[in-house]
């Protein structure tokens, strides 16, 4: 599972070929999500209040980006690793 973001404590992965919709799998201490890419839903999972804004933040400046890597991850291609939120 790719790591293409840290911060805060917070880990963003993706797969390739997940199944639809486009979203992306967060860690966060013990917490798992899933969180659509497309409004930033959580899919699956929790997290704490602060963390889960802190990620769709991050999410919302960089939903080109991942829209780009869950295309390379349909393709079998290396994800680019994305800016943290700072």
């Amino acid at each position: 599972m790719p790591v293409i973001s840290s911060f805060y404590g917070i880990l963003i992965y993706m797969f390739w070929n997940e199944h639809n919709p486009p979203h992306f799998h967060v860690k966060y201490a013990e917490f798992k999500a899933l969180i659509n890419i497309k409004d930033f839903s959580l899919m699956e999972g929790s997290l704490p209040p602060k963390a889960l804004a802190l990620v769709v933040e991050w999410a919302s400046i960089h939903q080109k980006e991942l829209v780009e890597n869950w295309e390379k991850g349909k393709q079998d291609q290396s994800f680019n690793k994305i800016e943290p939120l700072h």
